[in-house]
């Protein structure tokens, strides 16, 4: 990474000056640009930066972390739980679920660091028209709907979704919601976005994160059951640089502490609907946050 950045709020005295620092991600939108401000906070702090992020899937930049291929990456809890881990069962309590996969990692030779509010979980939503005529805010409310008027409920899901026991069947049991499958499409997830802003189905699984909620203007229902894993999004370091380097902590944690899913809605919708690039649109919000110079 070569940006001209300096020391703002985070990286003063340039604590990491002589590191070299290697940063990874997944390639999704909201991971590239979580990526790309762990590198520019790293290069503020006076750290040598390479630039790993994009790599495909959840394995490869999980194992260049353990493996110490690469130092650090923004990871999500209920995916370290269940995927990494092996559990089946999340954890509801977010600082909990954190805790449990951070101690859980340690002898992986990975420590977790301190975890946003952002949480890219599971939810349906539905857009405005039907929001007006159905007026439902929470899940069990969609349940409540999908038995009193049956006509009223259709969704339109991803093949995934529909078929893991954390998406639609065990969010059916777990409210009570009997939708039939003649009333269940499956498509690819960015058809379902543009589904649901035409009506085409009165709800639609849709990721708690994504810029398109707010650039479509989509109403989410709440998880008032607490179903969904809880997927916040947290700094994983591997324990050796961290031990060599352990101004990495102070240098993430205020960004981390600013991170909430309205933010990342935001950011997300620069790359996903404006057609940003996710590097850039880490820098100008870290500039706008005062974080770097």
């Amino acid at each position: 990474m070569v940006d001209d950045v300096s020391p703002g709020s985070i990286g003063r005295g340039e604590p990491l000056k002589g590191a070299h620092l290697t940063v990874t991600s997944k390639s999704f939108t909201e991971n590239l640009i979580l990526g790309a401000m762990m590198g520019i906070a790293f290069e503020a702090a006076g750290a040598d930066v390479l630039d790993r992020t994009g790599i495909q899937g959840s394995i490869g930049s999980r194992e260049a972390v353990r493996k110490g291929d690469a130092d650090g990456m923004y990871e999500y809890t209920g995916t370290a739980w269940i995927t990494y881990q092996g559990n089946s069962k999340p954890i509801a309590d977010p600082q909990a679920q954190w805790q449990a996969v951070h101690d859980a990692d340690l002898k992986n030779g990975v420590t977790w660091l301190p975890p946003s509010r952002l949480n890219n979980t599971y939810a349906l939503a539905m857009n405005q028209d039907a929001y007006r005529k159905y007026g439902t805010k929470t899940l069990s409310e969609v349940a409540a709907l999908a038995r009193s008027d049956p006509g009223a409920v259709t969704l339109c899901v991803e093949s995934e979704f529909a078929n893991r026991a954390d998406g639609l069947p065990g969010m059916q049991q777990a409210y009570g919601m009997n939708v039939p499958a003649s009333r269940i499409t499956q498509m690819d997830t960015g058809i379902i976005y543009t589904q649901v802003q035409k009506g085409s189905c009165t709800y639609g699984e849709v990721f708690t994160t994504d810029g398109r909620i707010r650039s479509m203007n989509l109403v989410v229902m709440a998880d008032d059951k607490k179903f969904f894993p809880n997927y916040n999004a947290a700094p994983e370091i591997n324990s050796k640089t961290l031990k060599k380097w352990p101004a990495i902590a102070e240098v993430l944690n205020p960004i981390t502490k600013k991170l909430t899913n309205k933010v990342a809605q935001e950011l997300n919708a620069k790359v996903d609907v404006d057609g940003e690039d996710p590097h850039q649109v880490a820098l100008d919000w870290m500039k706008k946050e005062g974080f770097v110079k």
